[in-house]
């Protein structure tokens, strides 16, 4: 199913409004003044629209049969909303500390799975992670607490530097790997410590 814009969610919570308030479902020039709308044909667009997308249906001929068959509060429950904890360098490793930003809100049918308690977000900045079409300003999901296999992408913590790099395992000895050639691969002096691997990637479409 696909998720209805932002006008026409506004419409639907309007006639969803009317319908539980025991009222007649709103007509095309009611639905028009409501919102605005200069004529009753963009009320009729946002109805088509919302017909196709499976959320209302109506009977030909009747004015006010317009009744909902795929309530915003169900749509809610497919969407989960992970917390966004800043950003994180996909080049050199940046000493700046995570900064809580909010949330990112997804489609779980089209993340591909149920994100948990240890699933979060980072804002990727850089572009030493190209050459897994990682760029800059894409979002990552992360899932913290799952075991880091050799070829992961990670957020970690090196040498108290945080980053997004590949994991790679050479002899036993993890380092991590830029995917641009431009970026050294970085070997930990001291400490490495895996944040959580990567589990999705979010593409605001421009």
């Amino acid at each position: 199913m696909k998720e209805p814009t932002r006008a026409q969610r506004r419409v639907l919570e309007f006639i969803q409004s009317e319908i539980h308030a025991d009222r007649p479902a709103p007509t095309h020039q009611e639905i028009a003044e409501r919102f605005g709308f200069r004529s009753t044909r963009a009320a009729a667009c946002h109805l088509e629209a919302l017909k196709r997308k499976g959320f209302i249906a109506s009977e030909p001929g009747k004015v006010r049969a317009l009744r909902v068959i795929t309530p915003l509060q169900k749509l809610r429950s497919r969407i989960a909303d992970i917390p966004l904890f800043g950003t994180i360098p996909a080049g050199f490793a940046d000493g700046r500390e995570q900064e809580a930003s909010g949330c990112v809100s997804v489609d779980i049918g089209t993340l591909g799975f149920k994100p948990g308690p240890r699933t979060f977000a980072l804002r990727v900045r850089g572009d030493s992670m190209i050459g897994k079409h990682i760029i800059d300003g894409d979002v990552v999901v992360v899932e913290h607490g799952q075991t880091p296999r050799n070829g992961d992408v990670v957020a970690a913590l090196i040498d108290g530097e945080s980053t997004l790099k590949t994991l790679v395992m050479n002899k036993g000895n993890p380092y991590l790997r830029a995917e641009n050639p431009k970026y050294p691969a970085l070997i930990p002096a001291h400490e490495l410590v895996i944040d959580g691997v990567m589990v999705a990637l979010i593409r605001k479409r421009k």
